[in-house]
């Protein structure tokens, strides 16, 4: 029962009840457009059909991406995730497999060797 509690009072902050909020009013304003474009498909306006079942589309996926919020919240457990690094700590040493098929292609190579250069001279555009 407590942690229900410390769940249900995770929800009342003002960050989710503006979330909250904010997931009403799109679902009560899409519902009202599709009853509003229902009203003028049915006086002979042709192209609002299309809106008819397009609004409340809005309205579904505005209701799956507030659970989704809502189940991502509930699973996690609250510790920071670790950071991948933008650079790996050292380079990589060259891949034993192109080495293996250098020997036996030439032009792979040479290839490999050409790139190699490039990218030793990165102020230099080909």
């Amino acid at each position: 029962m407590r942690r229900y509690a410390r769940d249900v009072r995770r929800f009342l902050t003002p960050g989710w009840l503006g979330l909250h909020a904010l997931a009403v009013a799109l679902c009560s304003a899409f519902l009202v457009f599709g009853w509003w474009q229902l009203s003028r498909a049915q006086e002979g306006n042709d192209r609002s059909w299309a809106y008819v079942f397009e609004w409340p589309i809005f309205a579904v996926f505005v209701i799956v991406m507030w659970v989704k919020m809502i189940r991502d919240e509930l699973n996690d457990d609250g510790v920071p995730k670790p950071k991948l690094p933008l650079e790996p700590a050292e380079p990589p040493a060259k891949d034993a497999i192109i080495k293996l098929h250098e020997e036996d292609d030439e032009d792979l190579a040479a290839y490999n060797r050409y790139l190699a250069r490039l990218n030793a001279e990165p102020h230099r555009r080909d």
